[in-house]
């Protein structure tokens, strides 16, 4: 197993840490643990498979997209959306 030192977390962080710790009867150091496998969208059957089971864990899988589209596509594309500004109140009845 590996080892590792985390220094300058908050208060509220350490609360979260302690509280969870105490609710589930386990260690401080299994409690920070799981808030990480959590935060990384880990769960425990994922101790093998290191990518995110969690389809809202942070990710890097969409950052070739970012800044991809030069000014006139970002320009065109919300341009296209402006017809979903205007609510059709007949379909709301």
């Amino acid at each position: 197993m590996n080892q590792l030192t985390v220094r300058g977390f908050d208060d509220e962080l350490d609360a979260i840490m302690r509280s969870l710790a105490r609710q589930e009867g386990i260690s401080l150091n299994q409690a920070a643990l799981r808030l990480l496998r959590k935060g990384a969208g880990l769960t425990d059957d994922d101790l093998t498979d290191h990518r995110p089971a969690n389809p809202n864990a942070i990710g890097d899988g969409l950052d070739d997209l970012f800044g991809a589209w030069s000014r006139d596509e970002a320009e065109s594309f919300n341009a296209a959306l402006k017809v979903f500004d205007t609510v059709d109140k007949a379909a709301w009845r």
